[in-house]
């Protein structure tokens, strides 16, 4: 998901698209990405975002001393040195609404949010208000703080895009997933390390 492919959809879905499509472009390459959460999927997040020539910065529990990204202790002051916010953590009593309004403001009104977390890494509340009011530039959500209901405002909006959590509805990744949990079982029971084990980070 990138913020072009944010402003085409609302293109699409919002306006006559034969008649009204602009002839301007937000550019994704070289934009600072800050990734809250750079675990196994934060971190794929970032190698793919690299080939785009992206700058990464993160934010995670603790500094990870094998990653060159720099480090930002708190959300805030990472949102404040991003272009774009990529949510990719756990939800815990810690995380809940990691995302609040002084986040949201920090980002700027040039920035996005991207949530492929869990909903509630955002204060959805807050979210709607500072995109009706213009204190951030559009979002993409894949996740909702009250899943399946998702506030109408956000529909109403040509600077959103929401998806139902479904990335890995593909019969590649079921195989996939099927074969790491026959290999991770047979290493249990054989007594050796699990190919994809759980890591508190």
């Amino acid at each position: 998901m990138s913020m072009t492919s944010m402003f085409h959809h609302g293109i699409i879905l919002f306006g006559p698209y034969k008649n009204n499509a602009p002839n301007f472009q937000l550019q994704f390459g070289g934009k600072r990405i800050g990734i809250v959460g750079l675990g196994s999927i934060g971190s794929e997040v970032a190698k793919r975002l690299s080939a785009f020539g992206c700058s990464i910065a993160y934010n995670s529990r603790k500094k990870k001393q094998s990653v060159p990204f720099p480090f930002y202790a708190n959300v805030r002051d990472l949102a404040a040195n991003s272009d774009v916010l990529v949510l990719c953590c756990a939800l815990t009593k810690e995380t809940h609404h990691t995302v609040n309004k002084d986040v949201m403001v920090a980002l700027g009104k040039q920035g996005v949010v991207i949530n492929v977390g869990r909903g509630s890494l955002i204060d959805e509340k807050e979210l709607v208000q500072c995109l009706v009011r213009g204190e951030i530039g559009g979002a993409g959500l894949d996740v909702f703080e009250n899943e399946p209901n998702v506030p109408k405002e956000l529909f109403e909006l040509d600077n959103v895009v929401l998806s139902p959590h479904c990335a890995v509805m593909t019969p590649e990744a079921f195989e996939a997933l099927l074969e790491l949990t026959v290999a991770n079982l047979k290493a249990f029971f054989s007594s050796k390390p699990l190919l994809s084990p759980v890591l508190n980070e």
